[in-house]
Order: C-alpha cells, then structure tokens, then sequence
C-alpha cells in the first residue's frame, strides 16, 4: 500500500463526529445499497471447510496475501504504534 494510500486511510478512522457532519452537509444524506443484502459467500469455499482459509487461497491465487505479519493498529497507527 502507497504511503498516500496509507495516510489516508489513517486520517479517515482518526476522523471524529465532527468531520462526519461535515461531510454529511457537504454531500447530503446517504442511503445503504440495497442491492447487497442478498451477497453471500456461499460457493467462496467448500462445504464444510474453513471459510478464511478459502479467503487465504484466493487471496494468494490472486497476488493480494500478505504475510509481512503487519497488523491493523500497524497499518492505522504506523511501526511502532505512534499516531
């Protein structure tokens, strides 16, 4: 992930109710896609297998798995844990 991506990303979920509000005026009220409440993941993996291992294999089928055993808070807060 890009640091521009990155620091996006953290000035988004460090944003508070405030700035919420503010988006909320500039692009008016938003509605909830209806057309997803019938997306399952039926058919991802097999029946009666893990269905995070199956997000594992597509994940690495498709060049996307990580395993550089960074975490959320490291992707939100930054090595070391600083904000």
């Amino acid at each position: 992930m890009s640091d521009e991506t990155t620091e996006v990303l953290r000035d988004l979920w460090a944003a508070d109710a405030s700035s919420r509000d503010e988006v909320d005026a500039i692009c008016g009220p938003q509605k909830h896609c209806k057309n997803m409440k019938d997306v399952t993941f039926d058919g991802l993996a097999e029946p009666g297998s893990d269905l995070g291992s199956a997000w594992r294999d597509l994940l690495a089928r498709e060049g996307k798995l990580s395993t550089s055993g960074g975490s959320i808070r490291d992707l939100v807060l930054g090595p070391g844990g600083e904000g």
